[in-house]
């Protein structure tokens, strides 16, 4: 059974594990991989070079070029331009690990070993971590046992709320986000197979959504208010014909507030919330924990956005929406946002009604 870990564990095993375990991910391409592996490494101060060895057609750009040593006459290899000049330890990210010609798969063997690449050691505490494309869309090489046996392997199987958070706090647009909230089978193409004459026309040509793509739509509309058919067409181009469709379809149905208006103009904005129905409420409840968890306020906003939360709730337990309220509460038990509980214990009022709420929960 395949060993499957979403972006909180997959961070987690990456501080744990030693420098001289290898690690391999596999997952759909677009799902993060590459994204994940360089924040981490980079925020640690670490160097990260990335290989498409899908892409590789000779094995000279991973280990070098052979040349004569004028001095002793014997032929060695000269260090690659990206091999470390300062004995510092990189992460080398190893992607399509399963699409790499065998010359180039022979070198990895050598590498995930001993860390030695034509004689030459990596510095000491580098780290090799290596992706593979899994699905039937592409043109594999199968991959010796003895190979594989040198990885920690995994399967990366990033969960939707993962990609909400980091499009949190990247600033995706938000009519993406409530989009994919509400219908996230499209982040990852489930459920958007275009139709058979699409794919004739395109000459068999597919596209998909995949959450790149989604990050790149985000980019298209920045500063766009209205949405028209030409925008779709061309999110259509980026995500396929029936994601973009939907999402269309989608910005009729947006929450009628914002986590900021909520928690920076609740006053403002109460009539509306008081309006909101039950299943938007939850979606309302869902953004607003994505967005404190990205810790999003200082100073006197940071006191203002306490006192609407605070105001919020007891708005949902004015109007007897119970379930609303412990949906909220629960998810504060997530360990994605374990984080705003530093927040909210920073207003004594609103943790005793947290913590009233989940007594009169147990006790019932």
């Amino acid at each position: 059974m395949a060993v499957r870990v979403d972006v909180h564990e997959l961070l987690q095993l990456l501080e744990i594990t030693p420098p001289d375990q290898n690690i391999m991910l596999v997952g759909k391409h677009g799902i993060g991989k590459s994204q994940i592996i360089a924040d981490h490494f980079t925020a640690r101060g670490m160097k990260v070079v990335p290989f498409f060895l899908g892409q590789m057609s000779d094995p000279g750009d991973l280990i070098g070029l052979l040349h004569k040593d004028e001095a002793t006459g014997r032929s060695e290899f000269l260090p690659p331009f990206w091999w470390p000049v300062n004995d510092e330890p990189i992460v080398l990210f190893l992607d399509e690990l399963n699409r790499a010609r065998p010359e180039i798969l022979q070198s990895v063997m050598e590498l995930t070993l001993n860390k030695t690449l034509a004689g030459k050691r990596l510095p000491e505490g580098s780290v090799i971590i290596s992706a593979v494309n899994e699905g039937d869309e592409y043109q594999l090489t199968d991959l010796d046992p003895a190979l594989i046996s040198r990885f920690n392997l995994y399967q990366f199987a990033p969960t939707v709320e993962d990609w909400l958070l980091w499009a949190e706090q990247h600033e995706v647009d938000d009519r993406v986000t409530s989009f994919i909230q509400q219908q996230p089978q499209f982040l990852d193409g489930e459920g958007s197979a275009p139709g058979n004459e699409d794919v004739d026309a395109m000459s068999g040509l597919v596209k998909t959504p995949d959450r790149r793509g989604w990050a790149r739509v985000s980019s298209m509309l920045d500063g766009v208010e209205s949405i028209g058919p030409l925008h779709i067409k061309l999110v259509a181009g980026v995500v396929g014909s029936p994601a973009a469709m939907a999402f269309r379809r989608s910005l009729a149905s947006r929450l009628p507030v914002t986590p900021d208006q909520v928690l920076l103009q609740f006053s403002k904005h109460r009539k509306v919330i008081e309006k909101m129905s039950l299943s938007e409420l939850l979606m309302l409840n869902e953004k607003l924990m994505m967005h404190l968890v990205s810790d999003p306020y200082e100073g006197s906003d940071r006191t203002k956005s306490l006192k609407a939360l605070l105001s919020y709730l007891k708005l949902l337990r004015k109007r007897k929406l119970d379930e609303v309220v412990a949906h909220f509460v629960s998810m504060t038990d997530q360990s994605k946002y374990e984080s705003t509980m530093d927040l909210f214990a920073e207003s004594m009022e609103l943790m005793n009604l947290l913590t009233e709420y989940v007594e009169g929960i147990q006790i019932q």
